[in-house]
């Protein structure tokens, strides 16, 4: 599958298609599979300042001009909140096919889930084992972030009973439960023998029981903030600040 997302520099509807177009020069095919908003916030080409020139649902209209010529074979957003993911359904002709948040053990997003089970739309799942290589991201122009202390999601209890009584690794086991709940899953490595054990959790399923067990964890902690995102007038996140 190729996915490609529109960097929030670039969120306006008359931008979309040139976006996208170089992406898919870059990669040498004519279309992508899955073509996402990475933000509902937008930024000038510097990301200086806010661009507010275009609404979320302006912005969607350019989404849809991508997805009606054949450019992508399915659109979506990325890190908006539900609000901002009604909003968009309201006004649009072809509806969000995909909604892609930070999602895990200690973020289970079920309020989000259910929005998305109710319209149709897949979610998945990004930091679905809770992103212990965050600390070395940087954001464009931006550089890294400030990052608060989070317990790690592989070293919970619960999980490491399951992982014990399956024979699979911790991480095996928070992808399956997610996988359990009708969750996509998109976990990050660069070592090979991960990649190939990230593949292998489709040969066991966790009980029932098991998996309310994990959906009723007591920590429960966002990840990722996005401070560069403050202040904003579409901050998905705003309501969630302290």
């Amino acid at each position: 599958l190729i996915i490609l997302q529109l960097w929030c520099t670039h969120n306006r509807a008359k931008e979309v298609e040139g976006q996208l177009c170089q992406s898919l020069e870059k990669l040498r095919t004519n279309y992508a599979d899955l073509y996402l908003i990475h933000m509902p916030t937008s930024f000038d080409h510097e990301m200086k300042k806010p661009d507010t020139s275009d609404s979320l649902e302006k912005l969607w209209t350019g989404m849809e001009g991508v997805f009606k010529k054949g450019l992508t074979k399915a659109i979506g957003v990325s890190n908006f909140s539900i609000n901002q993911i009604e909003r968009v359904q309201k006004s649009a002709s072809t509806k969000i096919h995909n909604v892609q948040v930070e999602c895990h053990l200690y973020f289970p997003q079920f309020e989000l889930h259910e929005v998305c089970k109710k319209h149709g739309i897949s979610l998945t799942a990004y930091a679905p084992l809770g992103s212990p290589g965050r600390v070395d991201w940087e954001v464009p122009k931006r550089g890294k972030m400030q990052w608060a202390e989070a317990k790690a999601v592989l070293e919970d209890e619960i999980v490491k009973k399951l992982s014990k009584k399956y024979g699979k690794t911790p991480a095996q086991i928070c992808l399956r439960y997610l996988i359990e709940r009708g969750i996509s899953v998109i976990p990050k490595s660069v070592k090979e023998h991960r990649v190939k054990e990230n593949f292998d959790v489709f040969d066991f399923k966790l009980t029932e029981s098991e998996v309310e067990e994990l959906k009723n964890v007591k920590n429960r902690q966002r990840l990722f903030f996005f401070d560069y995102m403050i202040n904003h007038p579409e901050d998905p996140f705003k309501h969630e600040r302290t």
